[in-house]
Protein backbone atom coordinates (compact mmCIF):
# COMPACT_ATOMS: atom_id res chain seq x y z
CA UNK A 1 0.00 0.00 0.00
CA UNK A 2 1.28 3.55 -1.00
CA UNK A 3 1.15 5.71 1.83
CA UNK A 4 -0.96 8.46 2.34
CA UNK A 5 0.18 11.89 1.10
CA UNK A 6 3.44 10.29 -0.39
CA UNK A 7 4.88 7.78 -2.80
CA UNK A 8 6.45 4.83 -2.64
CA UNK A 9 9.68 3.88 -4.43
CA UNK A 10 9.21 2.45 -8.27
CA UNK A 11 10.81 -0.65 -6.93
CA UNK A 12 8.47 -1.05 -4.19
CA UNK A 13 5.52 -0.60 -7.50
CA UNK A 14 7.67 -3.44 -9.06
CA UNK A 15 9.35 -0.87 -12.00
CA UNK A 16 12.88 -1.90 -13.44
CA UNK A 17 16.17 -0.69 -11.31
CA UNK A 18 16.54 3.36 -12.76
CA UNK A 19 19.32 3.65 -14.83
CA UNK A 20 22.58 5.28 -13.44
CA UNK A 21 23.11 8.66 -13.02
CA UNK A 22 25.26 10.40 -15.93
CA UNK A 23 28.59 12.33 -15.24
CA UNK A 24 26.44 15.44 -16.80
CA UNK A 25 23.20 14.73 -14.97
CA UNK A 26 26.00 14.46 -11.87
CA UNK A 27 27.53 18.15 -12.58
CA UNK A 28 23.95 19.63 -12.85
CA UNK A 29 23.05 18.44 -9.70
CA UNK A 30 26.16 19.62 -7.74
CA UNK A 31 25.55 23.05 -9.46
CA UNK A 32 22.16 23.06 -9.16
CA UNK A 33 23.14 22.64 -5.26
CA UNK A 34 25.91 25.15 -4.96
CA UNK A 35 23.52 27.64 -6.28
CA UNK A 36 20.60 27.04 -3.69
CA UNK A 37 23.36 27.60 -1.47
CA UNK A 38 24.28 30.69 -2.56
CA UNK A 39 27.48 30.19 -4.06
CA UNK A 40 29.21 32.37 -6.72
CA UNK A 41 30.22 29.87 -9.16
CA UNK A 42 32.01 31.28 -12.60
CA UNK A 43 30.08 29.16 -14.92
CA UNK A 44 30.66 32.27 -17.33
CA UNK A 45 34.21 30.91 -17.37
CA UNK A 46 33.54 27.92 -19.02
CA UNK A 47 33.23 27.09 -22.52
CA UNK A 48 30.18 27.32 -24.76
CA UNK A 49 29.75 24.01 -25.45
CA UNK A 50 29.64 23.24 -21.92
CA UNK A 51 27.42 26.30 -20.53
CA UNK A 52 25.16 24.65 -23.09
CA UNK A 53 25.19 21.35 -22.45
CA UNK A 54 24.75 22.58 -18.53
CA UNK A 55 22.02 24.61 -19.23
CA UNK A 56 20.19 21.71 -21.39
CA UNK A 57 20.57 18.90 -18.54
CA UNK A 58 19.75 21.24 -15.49
CA UNK A 59 16.25 21.97 -17.91
CA UNK A 60 15.86 18.33 -18.93
CA UNK A 61 15.41 17.27 -14.84
CA UNK A 62 12.87 17.55 -12.17
CA UNK A 63 13.40 16.22 -9.12
CA UNK A 64 16.22 14.30 -7.08
CA UNK A 65 15.26 11.76 -4.19
CA UNK A 66 17.62 12.28 -0.80
CA UNK A 67 19.26 8.96 -1.11
CA UNK A 68 20.17 10.14 -4.63
CA UNK A 69 21.58 13.40 -3.72
CA UNK A 70 23.56 12.29 -0.70
CA UNK A 71 25.30 9.81 -3.27
CA UNK A 72 26.11 12.13 -5.82
CA UNK A 73 27.65 14.82 -3.14
CA UNK A 74 29.53 12.28 -1.49
CA UNK A 75 30.93 11.19 -4.83
CA UNK A 76 31.54 14.50 -5.61
CA UNK A 77 33.76 15.07 -2.38
CA UNK A 78 35.91 12.21 -2.75
CA UNK A 79 36.89 13.39 -6.80
CA UNK A 80 37.69 16.70 -4.78
CA UNK A 81 39.63 15.07 -1.97
CA UNK A 82 41.65 13.04 -4.75
CA UNK A 83 43.25 15.75 -6.97
CA UNK A 84 46.44 16.37 -5.53
CA UNK A 85 47.07 19.10 -7.86
CA UNK A 86 45.05 20.86 -10.82
CA UNK A 87 46.86 23.26 -14.11
CA UNK A 88 44.99 26.02 -15.86
CA UNK A 89 43.41 24.58 -18.97
CA UNK A 90 45.04 25.73 -22.30
CA UNK A 91 47.89 28.81 -23.05
CA UNK A 92 45.91 31.61 -21.85
CA UNK A 93 44.29 30.19 -18.54
CA UNK A 94 48.59 29.71 -18.11
CA UNK A 95 49.69 33.16 -18.44
CA UNK A 96 46.60 34.06 -16.19
CA UNK A 97 47.91 32.18 -13.55
CA UNK A 98 51.71 33.66 -14.10
CA UNK A 99 50.27 37.19 -14.64
CA UNK A 100 53.50 38.97 -12.60
CA UNK A 101 55.83 35.91 -12.49
CA UNK A 102 57.30 35.98 -16.17
CA UNK A 103 58.09 39.28 -18.08
CA UNK A 104 55.71 41.24 -19.92
CA UNK A 105 57.54 40.61 -23.17
CA UNK A 106 57.03 36.77 -22.44
CA UNK A 107 54.05 36.83 -22.00
CA UNK A 108 52.88 39.44 -24.66
CA UNK A 109 55.08 36.80 -27.01
CA UNK A 110 53.16 33.81 -26.15
CA UNK A 111 49.29 35.40 -26.59
CA UNK A 112 50.40 36.58 -29.73
CA UNK A 113 51.69 33.27 -31.59
CA UNK A 114 49.17 31.37 -29.60
CA UNK A 115 46.31 33.64 -30.26
CA UNK A 116 44.92 34.29 -27.08
CA UNK A 117 43.61 37.86 -25.93
CA UNK A 118 43.76 38.68 -22.19
CA UNK A 119 40.69 37.47 -20.07
CA UNK A 120 37.97 38.60 -18.31
CA UNK A 121 35.55 41.23 -19.52
CA UNK A 122 36.88 43.53 -22.29
CA UNK A 123 34.99 46.11 -20.98
CA UNK A 124 36.71 46.00 -17.53
CA UNK A 125 39.86 45.77 -19.19
CA UNK A 126 38.98 49.31 -21.11
CA UNK A 127 37.34 51.17 -18.36
CA UNK A 128 40.66 50.87 -16.50
CA UNK A 129 42.47 52.49 -18.80
CA UNK A 130 44.21 55.72 -18.74
CA UNK A 131 42.07 58.75 -20.58
CA UNK A 132 45.27 59.32 -22.42
CA UNK A 133 44.62 55.73 -23.68
CA UNK A 134 41.46 55.66 -25.08
CA UNK A 135 41.75 59.54 -26.45
CA UNK A 136 43.32 58.41 -30.15
CA UNK A 137 40.28 55.25 -29.86
CA UNK A 138 37.80 57.81 -29.96
CA UNK A 139 39.82 60.22 -32.76
CA UNK A 140 40.35 57.02 -35.22
CA UNK A 141 37.14 54.58 -34.69
CA UNK A 142 34.11 55.14 -36.24
CA UNK A 143 31.65 57.48 -34.59
CA UNK A 144 28.98 54.03 -33.89
CA UNK A 145 32.03 52.44 -32.13
CA UNK A 146 33.27 55.53 -30.25
CA UNK A 147 29.27 56.26 -29.38
CA UNK A 148 29.39 52.66 -27.61
CA UNK A 149 32.57 53.08 -25.76
CA UNK A 150 31.34 56.13 -24.17
CA UNK A 151 28.40 54.52 -23.59
CA UNK A 152 30.41 51.59 -21.47
CA UNK A 153 32.55 54.18 -19.30
CA UNK A 154 32.58 55.70 -16.19
CA UNK A 155 30.39 59.25 -17.01
CA UNK A 156 33.42 61.26 -15.70
CA UNK A 157 35.81 59.27 -17.96
CA UNK A 158 33.46 59.83 -20.84
CA UNK A 159 33.15 63.72 -20.00
CA UNK A 160 36.66 64.00 -19.94
CA UNK A 161 37.10 62.29 -22.93
CA UNK A 162 34.42 64.36 -25.15
CA UNK A 163 36.33 67.79 -23.80
CA UNK A 164 39.70 66.63 -25.33
CA UNK A 165 38.12 66.07 -28.94
CA UNK A 166 37.64 69.33 -31.58
CA UNK A 167 33.93 70.51 -30.99
CA UNK A 168 32.42 68.64 -34.19
CA UNK A 169 33.32 65.50 -33.78
CA UNK A 170 32.60 65.65 -30.02
CA UNK A 171 29.14 66.68 -31.39
CA UNK A 172 28.35 64.07 -33.86
CA UNK A 173 30.06 61.32 -31.23
CA UNK A 174 27.25 62.45 -28.69
CA UNK A 175 24.56 62.47 -31.66
CA UNK A 176 25.33 58.61 -32.03
CA UNK A 177 25.09 58.01 -28.57
CA UNK A 178 21.07 58.90 -28.84
CA UNK A 179 21.41 56.22 -31.26
CA UNK A 180 22.33 53.18 -29.37
CA UNK A 181 19.28 51.68 -27.70
CA UNK A 182 19.28 49.23 -30.98
CA UNK A 183 22.47 47.92 -30.32
CA UNK A 184 22.60 44.42 -28.96
CA UNK A 185 24.47 42.97 -26.40
CA UNK A 186 26.33 40.65 -28.75
CA UNK A 187 27.63 43.48 -30.39
CA UNK A 188 28.81 45.60 -27.84
CA UNK A 189 30.90 42.09 -27.00
CA UNK A 190 32.36 42.34 -30.10
CA UNK A 191 32.94 46.07 -30.20
CA UNK A 192 34.26 45.42 -26.65
CA UNK A 193 36.89 42.40 -28.12
CA UNK A 194 37.83 44.23 -30.95
CA UNK A 195 38.69 46.98 -29.03
CA UNK A 196 40.74 45.29 -26.05
CA UNK A 197 42.73 43.37 -28.75
CA UNK A 198 43.50 46.59 -30.04
CA UNK A 199 44.53 48.41 -26.99
CA UNK A 200 46.51 44.63 -26.06
CA UNK A 201 48.37 44.85 -29.17
CA UNK A 202 50.27 47.77 -28.28
CA UNK A 203 54.28 47.05 -28.50
CA UNK A 204 55.60 46.69 -25.06
CA UNK A 205 57.59 49.23 -23.57
CA UNK A 206 61.34 48.62 -22.24
CA UNK A 207 60.71 51.15 -19.32
CA UNK A 208 57.96 51.49 -17.15
CA UNK A 209 58.39 55.58 -16.62
CA UNK A 210 58.21 58.10 -19.62
CA UNK A 211 61.65 59.55 -20.78
CA UNK A 212 60.68 62.96 -18.79
CA UNK A 213 60.45 61.05 -15.17
CA UNK A 214 63.72 59.29 -16.45
CA UNK A 215 65.91 62.17 -16.81
CA UNK A 216 64.66 64.13 -14.47
CA UNK A 217 64.94 61.32 -11.47
CA UNK A 218 68.75 61.28 -12.96
CA UNK A 219 69.21 65.24 -12.70
CA UNK A 220 68.02 64.95 -9.01
CA UNK A 221 70.43 62.82 -7.87
CA UNK A 222 72.84 65.23 -10.02
CA UNK A 223 74.97 67.73 -8.69
CA UNK A 224 74.11 71.12 -9.45
CA UNK A 225 76.57 72.05 -11.75
CA UNK A 226 75.68 68.92 -14.05
CA UNK A 227 72.15 69.39 -14.07
CA UNK A 228 72.67 73.39 -14.86
CA UNK A 229 75.00 71.85 -18.19
CA UNK A 230 72.39 69.59 -19.02
CA UNK A 231 69.80 71.36 -19.21
CA UNK A 232 71.12 74.37 -20.85
CA UNK A 233 72.32 71.92 -23.26
CA UNK A 234 68.63 70.62 -23.58
CA UNK A 235 67.25 73.73 -24.68
CA UNK A 236 69.44 74.07 -27.16
CA UNK A 237 68.01 70.56 -28.50
CA UNK A 238 64.63 70.23 -27.52
CA UNK A 239 63.19 72.89 -25.43
CA UNK A 240 59.86 71.81 -25.08
CA UNK A 241 61.51 68.64 -23.40
CA UNK A 242 63.90 70.70 -21.24
CA UNK A 243 60.95 72.79 -19.79
CA UNK A 244 59.41 69.46 -19.24
CA UNK A 245 62.14 67.92 -17.68
CA UNK A 246 62.42 71.36 -14.87
CA UNK A 247 58.70 70.13 -14.03
CA UNK A 248 59.93 66.65 -13.18
CA UNK A 249 62.90 67.99 -11.18
CA UNK A 250 62.69 68.57 -7.42
CA UNK A 251 65.43 70.33 -5.86
CA UNK A 252 66.51 72.53 -3.03
CA UNK A 253 65.63 75.43 -4.78
CA UNK A 254 62.11 74.31 -5.65
CA UNK A 255 60.73 73.70 -1.74
CA UNK A 256 59.61 77.34 -1.61
CA UNK A 257 57.43 76.73 -4.61
CA UNK A 258 56.39 72.85 -4.32
CA UNK A 259 55.92 72.49 -0.70
CA UNK A 260 53.04 74.31 1.39
CA UNK A 261 54.10 75.84 4.40
CA UNK A 262 51.56 73.66 6.32
CA UNK A 263 53.41 70.68 5.12
CA UNK A 264 56.62 72.00 6.23
CA UNK A 265 56.78 70.62 10.00
CA UNK A 266 55.84 67.26 9.06
CA UNK A 267 58.82 67.58 6.32
CA UNK A 268 61.85 68.74 9.02
CA UNK A 269 60.21 65.89 11.24
CA UNK A 270 61.83 63.69 8.42
CA UNK A 271 65.30 65.44 8.81
CA UNK A 272 68.52 65.29 10.61
CA UNK A 273 68.88 68.91 12.70
CA UNK A 274 72.37 68.53 12.08
CA UNK A 275 72.23 67.87 8.23
CA UNK A 276 69.69 70.46 8.26
CA UNK A 277 72.00 72.98 9.92
CA UNK A 278 74.39 72.19 7.11
CA UNK A 279 72.16 72.76 4.09
CA UNK A 280 71.18 75.58 5.35
CA UNK A 281 74.27 76.89 6.24
CA UNK A 282 75.56 76.53 2.76
CA UNK A 283 71.94 77.75 0.75
CA UNK A 284 72.88 81.57 0.24
CA UNK A 285 76.41 80.25 -1.19
CA UNK A 286 74.71 77.96 -3.34
CA UNK A 287 72.42 80.70 -4.71
CA UNK A 288 68.99 78.99 -2.24
CA UNK A 289 68.65 81.77 0.23
CA UNK A 290 64.65 81.64 -0.75
CA UNK A 291 64.66 78.29 0.56
CA UNK A 292 67.13 78.75 3.42
CA UNK A 293 64.37 81.92 4.64
CA UNK A 294 61.07 79.53 3.48
CA UNK A 295 62.42 76.94 5.83
CA UNK A 296 63.34 79.05 8.75
CA UNK A 297 59.91 81.37 8.16
CA UNK A 298 57.60 78.33 8.49
CA UNK A 299 58.67 76.70 11.76
CA UNK A 300 58.40 77.71 15.32
CA UNK A 301 59.97 80.94 16.61
CA UNK A 302 61.90 78.84 18.91
CA UNK A 303 62.87 76.49 16.54
CA UNK A 304 63.97 79.32 13.93
CA UNK A 305 66.16 80.92 16.21
CA UNK A 306 68.07 78.01 17.49
CA UNK A 307 68.85 77.01 13.99
CA UNK A 308 69.84 80.56 13.15
CA UNK A 309 72.28 80.51 16.00
CA UNK A 310 73.40 77.03 15.22
CA UNK A 311 73.71 78.30 11.22
CA UNK A 312 76.06 81.21 12.19
CA UNK A 313 78.13 78.95 15.02
CA UNK A 314 78.57 76.30 11.98
CA UNK A 315 80.02 79.33 10.05
CA UNK A 316 81.19 78.90 5.95
CA UNK A 317 81.08 75.75 5.12
CA UNK A 318 82.38 73.92 1.79
CA UNK A 319 79.63 73.78 -0.96
CA UNK A 320 80.21 70.15 -1.52
CA UNK A 321 79.05 69.44 2.18
CA UNK A 322 76.54 71.43 1.43
CA UNK A 323 75.11 70.39 -1.54
CA UNK A 324 75.33 66.82 0.05
CA UNK A 325 73.45 67.76 2.69
CA UNK A 326 70.58 69.72 0.33
CA UNK A 327 70.41 66.49 -1.77
CA UNK A 328 69.58 64.36 1.54
CA UNK A 329 66.82 66.52 2.26
CA UNK A 330 65.59 66.63 -1.29
CA UNK A 331 65.69 62.79 -0.99
CA UNK A 332 63.71 62.68 2.14
CA UNK A 333 60.78 64.91 0.08
CA UNK A 334 60.72 62.53 -2.41
CA UNK A 335 60.86 59.72 -0.09
CA UNK A 336 57.93 61.10 1.70
CA UNK A 337 55.99 62.03 -1.74
CA UNK A 338 56.47 58.25 -2.32
CA UNK A 339 54.86 56.56 0.51
CA UNK A 340 51.64 59.33 -0.31
CA UNK A 341 52.64 60.95 2.98
CA UNK A 342 53.29 64.35 0.94
CA UNK A 343 51.61 66.07 -2.28
CA UNK A 344 53.94 68.28 -4.12
CA UNK A 345 52.50 71.49 -5.33
CA UNK A 346 52.91 71.73 -8.99
CA UNK A 347 55.07 74.50 -10.32
CA UNK A 348 54.76 76.01 -14.15
CA UNK A 349 57.80 76.70 -16.08
CA UNK A 350 57.68 79.30 -18.47
CA UNK A 351 58.25 78.24 -22.20
CA UNK A 352 60.01 81.11 -24.55
CA UNK A 353 57.33 81.76 -26.72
Amino acid sequence: MIPMGGFAPLDVLGAPPRAPLSRRAKAAIVVRLLLNEGADLPIEDLPEDLQISLTQQMGSMRSVDRDTLGAVVSEFAEELDSIGLSFPSGIGAALDVLDGKISRQTAARLRKEAGVRMAGDPWARIGALEPEKLLPVLENESVEVAAVLLSKLKVATAADLLGRLPGPHARRITYAVSLTSAVTPDAVDRIGLSLAMQLDDQPQRAFDSDPVERVGAILNSSTTLTRDDLLEGLDETDQGFANAVRKAIFTFANIPARIAPRDLPRVLREIDQARLVLALAGAEAAGYAASRDFILENMSARMADQLREEIGEAGKVKAAEAEAAMSEIVSAIREMEARGDLILLSEEVEEDG
